[in-house]
């Protein structure tokens, strides 16, 4: 079920990259359109303030990614504004590949390999389990938690054109609910979730998920999440004021 080289080295490029919903809040002081950035634009914004973007901004830069490296690819999306990335391999298999839920690799997509399996499987989703289920064009991912609990998900595996997915991004972009980071961290044993949401952050591997102390301020938020992911304090600062003004919280 995992990946091949040629898709695993596009894929390892991200393997730094949060999913976080910051950016879009942050870039808004900028830009009050709330315009999709473009890959270049999302480029630039790493490099001076270690940014990522949410699952869209993800997709396009990975599917940008993988086109460099000649894999043909596209994206698919579910109908609560998911997006993730189907890229095939030189042999012409299919993967998902979902950076914006932080999956920690791709999996195989294709029912008729003779590796496919239904069954659980490990070594993909922090934390978890998964299994898929596909029938005609659709993907259900089931997510077993160590505490014994599923959640599933459900994708339309029909293509998205670039320009659709380019007008379903720029929706995401001028939403503002809560502020979300989620974060892959590698260590020699295994690879952990953490999560920063509703105020609240949490660290999620094989053996569950522990919550972290609470904090009182943004200032403090901020620090933790840079810590944590990377991005630049006053970054964080901003998009946090941005989200506040929306919300009750701090």
């Amino acid at each position: 079920m995992r990946a091949t080289e040629d898709i695993m080295q596009v894929w390892r490029k991200f393997n730094d990259f949060p999913m976080e919903t910051l950016t879009k809040a942050w870039h808004s002081l900028i830009d009050p359109e709330c315009k999709q950035r473009t890959t270049d634009v999302m480029k630039e914004h790493r490099a001076l303030y270690g940014t990522s973007g949410n699952c869209f901004d993800l997709a396009i830069w990975l599917i940008d990614e993988f086109r460099q490296n000649k894999r043909p690819c596209y994206g698919v999306l579910t109908e609560h504004l998911h997006v993730a990335v189907v890229a095939v391999n030189e042999e012409g298999n299919k993967y998902f590949c979902d950076l914006g839920d932080q999956w920690i690799e791709p999996i195989l997509l294709e029912p008729g390999h003779e590796a496919y399996t239904e069954e659980f499987v490990d070594g993909f989703f922090p934390g978890s389990r998964i299994k898929l289920n596909t029938r005609a064009n659709r993907l259900l991912i089931t997510y077993g938690r160590p505490n014994g609990k599923e959640s599933s998900q459900a994708f339309d595996l029909t293509p998205v054109s670039d320009e659709a997915l380019i007008i379903a991004g720029q929706k995401t972009q001028r939403l503002f609910s809560d502020p979300l980071v989620e974060k892959r961290i590698f260590t020699d044993q295994e690879v952990l979730h953490w999560e920063f949401d509703h105020y609240e952050s949490y660290l999620s591997s094989k053996e569950g998920r522990i919550a972290e102390p609470q904090l009182k301020d943004i200032g403090e938020w901020a620090e933790r999440i840079h810590t944590m992911s990377g991005i630049h304090e006053e970054v964080v600062i901003r998009a946090l004021e941005v989200y506040s003004k929306k919300s009750s919280h701090p």
